[in-house]
Protein backbone atom coordinates (compact mmCIF):
# COMPACT_ATOMS: atom_id res chain seq x y z
CA UNK A 1 0.00 0.00 0.00
CA UNK A 2 1.52 3.30 -1.10
CA UNK A 3 0.91 5.97 1.48
CA UNK A 4 1.69 9.54 0.47
CA UNK A 5 4.92 10.82 2.02
CA UNK A 6 3.28 14.06 3.03
CA UNK A 7 -0.26 14.10 4.33
CA UNK A 8 -2.40 15.89 6.82
CA UNK A 9 -2.19 14.42 10.32
CA UNK A 10 -5.75 15.37 11.25
CA UNK A 11 -7.85 13.31 8.86
CA UNK A 12 -9.53 11.25 11.56
CA UNK A 13 -9.56 13.81 14.38
CA UNK A 14 -8.36 17.36 14.88
CA UNK A 15 -4.61 17.90 15.10
CA UNK A 16 -5.31 20.40 17.89
CA UNK A 17 -4.81 18.60 21.19
CA UNK A 18 -7.43 18.43 23.91
CA UNK A 19 -5.15 20.48 26.14
CA UNK A 20 -4.78 23.15 23.45
CA UNK A 21 -8.54 23.36 23.02
CA UNK A 22 -9.02 23.85 26.75
CA UNK A 23 -6.39 26.58 26.83
CA UNK A 24 -8.12 28.23 23.89
CA UNK A 25 -11.44 28.10 25.75
CA UNK A 26 -9.91 29.77 28.80
CA UNK A 27 -8.24 32.41 26.66
CA UNK A 28 -11.46 33.12 24.79
CA UNK A 29 -13.42 33.66 27.98
CA UNK A 30 -10.76 36.11 29.18
CA UNK A 31 -10.38 37.87 25.83
CA UNK A 32 -13.13 40.46 26.14
CA UNK A 33 -14.64 39.14 22.90
CA UNK A 34 -17.98 37.36 23.06
CA UNK A 35 -17.46 33.64 22.43
CA UNK A 36 -20.17 32.27 20.13
CA UNK A 37 -20.94 28.57 20.51
CA UNK A 38 -23.60 27.20 18.14
CA UNK A 39 -25.05 23.84 19.04
CA UNK A 40 -23.88 20.85 17.01
CA UNK A 41 -25.99 17.71 16.91
CA UNK A 42 -23.41 15.76 14.90
CA UNK A 43 -19.70 15.83 14.09
CA UNK A 44 -20.51 17.10 10.60
CA UNK A 45 -22.32 20.12 12.04
CA UNK A 46 -19.28 20.77 14.25
CA UNK A 47 -17.10 20.83 11.14
CA UNK A 48 -19.38 23.44 9.61
CA UNK A 49 -19.36 25.54 12.79
CA UNK A 50 -15.56 25.58 12.66
CA UNK A 51 -15.46 26.27 8.93
CA UNK A 52 -17.68 29.34 9.34
CA UNK A 53 -15.46 30.95 11.94
CA UNK A 54 -17.21 30.51 15.28
CA UNK A 55 -15.18 30.35 18.48
CA UNK A 56 -16.49 27.10 19.90
CA UNK A 57 -19.00 24.25 19.67
CA UNK A 58 -21.79 23.49 22.11
CA UNK A 59 -23.46 20.11 22.67
CA UNK A 60 -26.94 20.47 24.13
CA UNK A 61 -28.40 17.81 26.38
CA UNK A 62 -31.85 18.60 25.01
CA UNK A 63 -30.61 18.08 21.46
CA UNK A 64 -28.77 14.89 22.31
CA UNK A 65 -31.95 13.54 23.90
CA UNK A 66 -34.08 14.67 20.95
CA UNK A 67 -31.68 13.01 18.52
CA UNK A 68 -32.36 9.77 20.41
CA UNK A 69 -36.10 10.41 20.15
CA UNK A 70 -36.40 11.32 23.84
CA UNK A 71 -37.65 14.38 25.72
CA UNK A 72 -35.23 16.45 27.79
CA UNK A 73 -36.23 15.09 31.20
CA UNK A 74 -33.06 13.39 32.39
CA UNK A 75 -33.37 10.13 30.45
CA UNK A 76 -29.93 10.10 28.83
CA UNK A 77 -26.93 8.46 30.49
CA UNK A 78 -23.36 9.58 31.09
CA UNK A 79 -22.14 6.98 28.60
CA UNK A 80 -24.42 8.31 25.85
CA UNK A 81 -23.47 11.92 26.55
CA UNK A 82 -19.72 11.30 26.78
CA UNK A 83 -19.68 9.12 23.66
CA UNK A 84 -21.59 11.53 21.46
CA UNK A 85 -19.84 14.54 22.93
CA UNK A 86 -16.46 12.97 22.21
CA UNK A 87 -17.39 12.27 18.60
CA UNK A 88 -18.40 15.91 18.13
CA UNK A 89 -15.36 17.26 19.99
CA UNK A 90 -12.93 15.31 17.81
CA UNK A 91 -14.47 16.62 14.58
CA UNK A 92 -12.93 20.10 14.75
CA UNK A 93 -10.11 22.10 16.26
CA UNK A 94 -12.54 24.21 18.29
CA UNK A 95 -13.15 23.75 22.01
CA UNK A 96 -16.39 21.85 22.64
CA UNK A 97 -18.56 22.49 25.69
CA UNK A 98 -21.21 20.00 26.72
CA UNK A 99 -24.36 19.93 28.82
CA UNK A 100 -23.83 17.49 31.71
CA UNK A 101 -27.27 17.98 33.28
CA UNK A 102 -27.06 17.52 37.06
CA UNK A 103 -23.93 15.36 36.90
CA UNK A 104 -25.91 12.12 36.51
CA UNK A 105 -26.39 11.50 40.21
CA UNK A 106 -24.94 12.44 43.57
CA UNK A 107 -21.69 14.46 43.99
CA UNK A 108 -19.53 11.38 43.44
CA UNK A 109 -21.32 10.82 40.13
CA UNK A 110 -20.62 14.43 39.19
CA UNK A 111 -16.94 13.77 39.83
CA UNK A 112 -17.02 10.71 37.59
CA UNK A 113 -18.80 12.77 34.95
CA UNK A 114 -15.91 15.24 34.81
CA UNK A 115 -13.39 12.42 34.40
CA UNK A 116 -15.42 10.83 31.61
CA UNK A 117 -15.86 14.11 29.73
CA UNK A 118 -12.17 14.95 30.01
CA UNK A 119 -11.31 11.51 28.66
CA UNK A 120 -13.72 12.10 25.76
CA UNK A 121 -11.89 15.27 24.72
CA UNK A 122 -14.38 17.90 25.85
CA UNK A 123 -13.07 21.34 26.82
CA UNK A 124 -15.71 22.05 29.44
CA UNK A 125 -19.19 21.25 30.70
CA UNK A 126 -21.98 22.76 32.72
CA UNK A 127 -23.74 21.32 35.74
CA UNK A 128 -27.09 22.69 36.82
CA UNK A 129 -28.81 23.19 40.15
CA UNK A 130 -32.05 21.43 39.27
CA UNK A 131 -33.28 18.40 41.13
CA UNK A 132 -32.58 15.05 39.51
CA UNK A 133 -34.23 14.07 37.18
CA UNK A 134 -34.06 17.48 35.53
CA UNK A 135 -36.11 19.04 32.76
CA UNK A 136 -35.59 21.57 30.00
CA UNK A 137 -34.64 24.95 31.47
CA UNK A 138 -37.43 26.74 29.61
CA UNK A 139 -40.26 24.51 30.83
CA UNK A 140 -42.48 25.34 33.77
CA UNK A 141 -42.52 23.16 36.86
CA UNK A 142 -38.77 23.01 37.43
CA UNK A 143 -37.35 22.59 40.93
CA UNK A 144 -33.91 23.47 42.21
CA UNK A 145 -31.85 21.80 44.91
CA UNK A 146 -30.74 23.69 48.02
CA UNK A 147 -27.67 25.84 47.47
CA UNK A 148 -25.61 23.57 49.73
CA UNK A 149 -26.41 20.56 47.56
CA UNK A 150 -25.27 22.33 44.40
CA UNK A 151 -22.08 23.48 46.14
CA UNK A 152 -21.27 19.85 46.99
CA UNK A 153 -21.93 18.93 43.36
CA UNK A 154 -19.56 21.64 42.14
CA UNK A 155 -16.82 20.94 44.67
CA UNK A 156 -16.83 17.28 43.71
CA UNK A 157 -16.55 18.23 40.04
CA UNK A 158 -13.71 20.67 40.66
CA UNK A 159 -11.83 18.13 42.78
CA UNK A 160 -12.13 15.50 40.03
CA UNK A 161 -10.70 17.77 37.33
CA UNK A 162 -7.25 16.68 36.15
CA UNK A 163 -6.66 19.38 33.54
CA UNK A 164 -6.86 22.73 35.30
CA UNK A 165 -8.06 24.34 32.08
CA UNK A 166 -11.15 22.14 31.78
CA UNK A 167 -13.94 24.67 32.33
CA UNK A 168 -16.60 23.83 34.89
CA UNK A 169 -19.67 25.98 34.39
CA UNK A 170 -22.47 26.24 36.94
CA UNK A 171 -25.94 26.73 35.55
CA UNK A 172 -28.62 28.18 37.77
CA UNK A 173 -32.27 27.63 36.97
CA UNK A 174 -33.40 29.63 40.00
CA UNK A 175 -34.60 32.74 38.11
CA UNK A 176 -37.94 31.20 37.16
CA UNK A 177 -38.45 29.62 40.60
CA UNK A 178 -36.96 31.87 43.27
CA UNK A 179 -36.53 35.14 41.39
CA UNK A 180 -33.61 37.08 39.97
CA UNK A 181 -32.02 38.15 43.26
CA UNK A 182 -31.95 34.57 44.50
CA UNK A 183 -30.42 33.41 41.22
CA UNK A 184 -27.69 36.04 41.57
CA UNK A 185 -27.00 34.95 45.15
CA UNK A 186 -26.73 31.35 43.98
CA UNK A 187 -24.33 32.33 41.21
CA UNK A 188 -22.06 34.09 43.70
CA UNK A 189 -22.05 31.00 45.91
CA UNK A 190 -21.26 28.76 42.93
CA UNK A 191 -18.36 30.99 41.93
CA UNK A 192 -17.00 30.78 45.47
CA UNK A 193 -17.28 26.99 45.25
CA UNK A 194 -14.97 26.93 42.24
CA UNK A 195 -17.13 27.41 39.14
CA UNK A 196 -15.25 29.03 36.27
CA UNK A 197 -18.33 30.24 34.40
CA UNK A 198 -21.97 30.92 35.28
CA UNK A 199 -24.80 29.93 32.94
CA UNK A 200 -27.69 32.31 33.60
CA UNK A 201 -30.67 30.26 32.47
CA UNK A 202 -34.06 31.69 31.47
CA UNK A 203 -33.45 35.37 32.13
CA UNK A 204 -36.23 37.37 30.53
CA UNK A 205 -34.80 40.53 28.97
CA UNK A 206 -31.67 42.63 28.52
CA UNK A 207 -32.09 44.40 31.86
CA UNK A 208 -31.83 41.09 33.70
CA UNK A 209 -28.66 40.19 31.84
CA UNK A 210 -27.27 43.60 32.81
CA UNK A 211 -28.16 43.09 36.48
CA UNK A 212 -26.50 39.69 36.50
CA UNK A 213 -23.35 41.09 34.92
CA UNK A 214 -23.15 43.90 37.47
CA UNK A 215 -23.51 41.49 40.37
CA UNK A 216 -21.24 38.56 39.42
CA UNK A 217 -17.54 38.98 38.74
CA UNK A 218 -16.67 35.78 36.86
CA UNK A 219 -17.43 34.96 33.19
CA UNK A 220 -21.10 34.64 32.24
CA UNK A 221 -22.84 32.50 29.62
CA UNK A 222 -26.10 33.51 27.91
CA UNK A 223 -28.53 31.03 26.38
CA UNK A 224 -30.20 32.28 23.20
CA UNK A 225 -32.60 29.43 22.59
CA UNK A 226 -35.66 29.97 20.43
CA UNK A 227 -39.27 29.82 21.67
CA UNK A 228 -38.20 30.01 25.32
CA UNK A 229 -38.46 32.45 28.20
CA UNK A 230 -35.55 34.70 27.17
CA UNK A 231 -35.74 37.58 24.71
CA UNK A 232 -33.52 36.81 21.72
CA UNK A 233 -30.65 39.27 22.07
CA UNK A 234 -27.97 39.95 19.47
CA UNK A 235 -24.32 39.13 19.94
CA UNK A 236 -23.63 42.87 19.99
CA UNK A 237 -26.14 43.43 22.81
CA UNK A 238 -24.66 40.64 24.92
CA UNK A 239 -21.15 41.86 24.26
CA UNK A 240 -22.08 45.42 25.18
CA UNK A 241 -23.40 44.35 28.59
CA UNK A 242 -20.25 42.33 29.26
CA UNK A 243 -21.24 38.73 28.71
CA UNK A 244 -18.39 36.38 27.84
CA UNK A 245 -20.15 33.63 25.86
CA UNK A 246 -23.43 32.79 24.18
CA UNK A 247 -24.87 29.46 23.08
CA UNK A 248 -27.42 28.74 20.35
CA UNK A 249 -28.16 25.24 21.63
CA UNK A 250 -31.03 23.93 19.52
CA UNK A 251 -30.84 26.27 16.53
CA UNK A 252 -29.14 23.93 14.06
CA UNK A 253 -31.43 21.04 14.96
CA UNK A 254 -34.52 23.21 14.54
CA UNK A 255 -33.29 24.48 11.16
CA UNK A 256 -32.53 20.94 10.04
CA UNK A 257 -35.79 19.43 11.28
CA UNK A 258 -37.83 22.26 9.77
CA UNK A 259 -36.19 21.70 6.39
CA UNK A 260 -36.52 17.92 6.66
CA UNK A 261 -40.21 18.08 7.50
CA UNK A 262 -40.92 20.50 4.64
CA UNK A 263 -38.89 18.38 2.25
CA UNK A 264 -40.59 15.13 3.18
CA UNK A 265 -44.00 16.76 2.72
CA UNK A 266 -42.92 17.96 -0.73
CA UNK A 267 -41.71 14.50 -1.73
CA UNK A 268 -44.94 12.98 -0.44
CA UNK A 269 -47.12 15.42 -2.38
CA UNK A 270 -45.08 15.87 -5.56
CA UNK A 271 -43.49 12.46 -5.84
CA UNK A 272 -40.04 13.99 -6.45
CA UNK A 273 -37.41 16.12 -4.67
CA UNK A 274 -36.71 18.15 -7.83
CA UNK A 275 -38.08 21.41 -6.38
CA UNK A 276 -35.92 21.05 -3.26
CA UNK A 277 -32.52 21.06 -4.95
CA UNK A 278 -31.84 24.78 -4.61
CA UNK A 279 -32.21 24.56 -0.82
CA UNK A 280 -29.90 21.58 -0.42
CA UNK A 281 -26.25 21.59 0.50
CA UNK A 282 -24.51 20.58 -2.71
CA UNK A 283 -22.58 17.35 -2.90
CA UNK A 284 -19.41 19.32 -3.66
CA UNK A 285 -19.78 21.38 -0.46
CA UNK A 286 -20.32 18.23 1.59
CA UNK A 287 -17.20 16.70 0.07
CA UNK A 288 -15.29 19.87 0.89
CA UNK A 289 -16.29 19.66 4.57
CA UNK A 290 -15.47 15.94 4.67
CA UNK A 291 -12.10 16.57 2.94
CA UNK A 292 -12.45 13.88 0.33
CA UNK A 293 -9.41 15.25 -1.54
CA UNK A 294 -7.17 14.88 1.50
CA UNK A 295 -8.26 11.28 2.04
CA UNK A 296 -7.56 10.61 -1.62
CA UNK A 297 -4.07 12.06 -1.29
CA UNK A 298 -3.41 10.11 1.91
CA UNK A 299 -3.56 6.74 0.19
CA UNK A 300 -3.73 6.82 -3.58
CA UNK A 301 -3.84 3.03 -3.85
CA UNK A 302 -6.98 2.69 -1.79
CA UNK A 303 -8.69 6.06 -2.10
CA UNK A 304 -8.53 6.45 -5.84
CA UNK A 305 -12.00 7.85 -6.43
CA UNK A 306 -12.79 10.92 -8.54
CA UNK A 307 -14.38 13.90 -6.82
CA UNK A 308 -17.24 15.33 -8.92
CA UNK A 309 -17.29 19.00 -9.70
CA UNK A 310 -20.59 20.79 -10.04
CA UNK A 311 -22.58 17.89 -11.45
CA UNK A 312 -25.67 16.86 -9.49
CA UNK A 313 -24.68 13.22 -9.01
Amino acid sequence: MAVAEEFSTDLFSSSTTDADKRRALRAGLASGTLQRWPGAFSPLVAKLVADLGFEGVYVSGAVLAADLGLPDIGLTTLTEVATRGGQIARASGLPTIIDADTGFGEPMSAARTIAALEDAGLAGCHLEDQVNPKRCGHLDGKAVVPVETMIKRLRAAVAARRDENFVICARTDARAIEGLDAAIDRARSYAAAGADLIFTEALTDLSEFERFRAAVDIPLLANMTEFGKSELLTAAQLSDVGYNAVIYPVTTLRIAMGAIEAGLKKISSAGTQEDLLDGMQHRSRLYELLRYADYNQFDTDTFNFTIPGSANT
